[in-house]
């Protein structure tokens, strides 16, 4: 086993200690890690990704289903619109863009680099929110009107997000529950994850069939994450939440900027 393959599976742990920890940005971590350090095309990584943030996200679901924190009814609205567009993205749409999207003069723009570049900018902005200092969000009781067009527009924007890089979206589902329905906190973090959990794995049935899956190494990455999840969840009674965000926004910021140097200039 190479140096960098160690590497990667004591950051497929890292994972789950961050999912632990903080609730999400597993994925963030993880798609840099199957890319650089297992050396995966993004295609394979996106759909492994998917596969280790659906997985994970249903370790925390379960424990929420026996607390009563999931809106189902939320879910449900929120759910089938994003379920449908990761599902149609990885089905239909990435298999159909070309290796090879444009040349400009001696530049090859692949469709592996607008990947990655892309996925460098959502990882910016993520590390941003975390790195800016927040009131946090004013909620109110939930009313029994749902907005369904807003609930539905912003599914199908964070599926299509989810179905082109890969990640769970946890940082934009959040903030959409509480400020467009005034759900709880608790609520909203509980849902999220419900919804993140099929997502995903939704998402990860589009890539079968397209993609090549090697299963002993994906359920590998996937149990050390796991495990990784359950230590997280320990240490999180001991470390403060708010300072261990801006840490990791600062982390993401600068892994963000590495991967644009290298995808763009090396």
């Amino acid at each position: 086993m190479e140096v960098l393959e160690i590497i990667g599976y004591v950051g497929a742990l890292i994972v789950g200690v961050v999912l632990g920890l903080m609730g999400g940005g597993g994925s963030i971590i993880t798609i840099p890690i199957l890319t650089y350090l297992f050396q995966l095309n993004p295609i394979t990584t996106t759909a492994y990704s998917l596969f280790v943030v659906g997985t994970s996200s249903s370790i925390g679901t379960l424990s929420n289903w026996n607390k009563g924190l999931i809106d189902y009814r939320v879910a449900l609205v929120f759910s089938i619109p994003s379920f449908l567009a990761v599902y149609a993205v990885r089905k239909y749409i990435m298999p159909q863009i070309p290796a090879e999207i444009l040349t400009l003069n001696e530049l090859v723009i692949t469709k592996d680099m607008v990947i990655m570049v892309f996925f460098a900018v959502i990882m910016i902005a993520s590390a941003v929110s975390m790195i800016k200092k927040k009131k946090g969000f004013t909620t109110h009781k939930m009313t029994n009107q749902l907005n369904y067009p807003l609930i539905i527009l912003a599914g199908i924007g964070i599926g299509l997000l989810t179905g082109i890089i890969g990640i769970g979206g946890g940082f934009l589902i959040i903030p959409t529950l509480v400020l467009l329905l005034n759900i709880d906190m608790k609520k909203a973090v509980a849902t999220t994850l419900f919804i993140i959990a099929i997502k995903s794995l939704v998402g990860f049935l589009g890539d079968i069939g397209h993609t090549e899956i090697n299963w002993t190494f994906l359920v590998l990455f996937t149990a050390l994450s796991t495990i990784g999840i359950y230590f997280g969840t320990y240490l999180s009674a001991f470390i403060k939440t708010v300072n261990l965000k801006k840490s990791f926004g600062w982390m993401i910021l600068l892994v963000s900027v590495t991967i644009l140097y290298k995808e763009l200039f090396a």
